[in-house]
């Protein structure tokens, strides 16, 4: 009777047939311990438990989780209080946020528009669709249309990418190799110190204004509304908005540019005060 062994070198056959078995067992295991972005989401990359992100190839899904995780860590542990007093007003400004996101650069991402229960004069926003109105700046708003011109604006970082472009350029400047994969905590803390701390670039600031514009104008409002508002900026009397939102002037006349050359009509829409003062009336 034949041994195993003898019978396999016998039946070449069966011994390719087995190689190929072993081969693809083994390649099937190696596909399942070390995955690539074409097998999962980018968020499903965890190596020893720890949750990573590829910040190279970032889909819009994985822009909104991580935006999600940073709004979460903003109210839980930075005291970004939720305005809640007043429905109506909530509803207000999401309704104009709303109205500006469907003529943004970026009209499909799920846009989350919250009012901020505090009297500082400013506006951030972060990655994945999430923007913050603070009370005080809704009150020194003169009419909708100022108001539209910084939402807007904040809508122009997000659909610029501006966050993720910052956190790939620290995650650089910390030596992670290709900035390819960052640990998701440290990118949820990043996240929270760019939208309350750390001033944008004067190339984001400019092109965020840019973009703000167009999507104002192409909202249908009179783009005037964001230049009389960056003019308040100007005047120095708005520091908390000018600590991460920096160089009023020059952005100024880039905007005064831009609204010179006519592609939309100011048609005064959305400058009407007293009607923006009966919306904010419950503020």
């Amino acid at each position: 009777m034949l041994s195993p062994l003898t019978y396999l070198k016998k039946n070449s056959f069966l011994r390719r047939g087995l190689y190929g078995l072993m081969a693809t067992l083994m390649a099937v295991t190696i596909g399942l311990a070390t995955p690539t972005p074409s097998q999962a989401s980018i968020f499903d990359l965890i190596f020893q438990g720890i949750r990573y992100v590829q910040l190279g190839n970032m889909s819009d899904r994985d822009e909104v989780n991580l935006g999600t995780q940073i709004d979460r860590q903003l109210k839980a542990q930075q005291g970004v209080r939720v305005y809640n007093r007043n429905s109506a007003i909530n509803n207000y400004i999401n309704e104009i946020g709303q109205r500006l996101a469907a003529s943004s650069d970026r009209p499909n991402l799920p846009y989350t528009f919250q009012v901020v229960d505090d009297n500082s004069v400013n506006a951030f926003a972060t990655t994945g669709g999430f923007v913050y109105i603070q009370t005080g700046l809704i009150r020194a708003a003169a009419n909708e249309a100022e108001l539209a011109g910084v939402m807007a604006h904040e809508i122009g970082h997000i659909t610029g990418r501006h966050a993720i472009q910052q956190m790939r350029q620290r995650a650089l400047a910390s030596g992670v190799a290709g900035a390819l994969e960052v640990r998701q905590d440290a990118l949820v803390g990043l996240g929270v110190q760019l939208a309350l701390q750390l001033p944008n670039s004067r190339e984001a600031e400019y092109d965020a204004d840019r973009r703000g514009f167009n999507t104002l104008g192409r909202a249908g409002y009179d783009t005037t509304g964001f230049i009389s508002f960056m003019q308040k900026l100007e005047g120095g009397n708005t520091a908390e908005f000018l600590s991460t939102h920096p160089n009023p002037g020059n952005r100024v006349s880039n905007l005064q540019a831009m609204n010179s050359a006519g592609t939309y009509a100011n048609t005064g829409a959305g400058t009407d005060a007293n009607a923006y003062r009966s919306r904010i009336s419950g503020l």
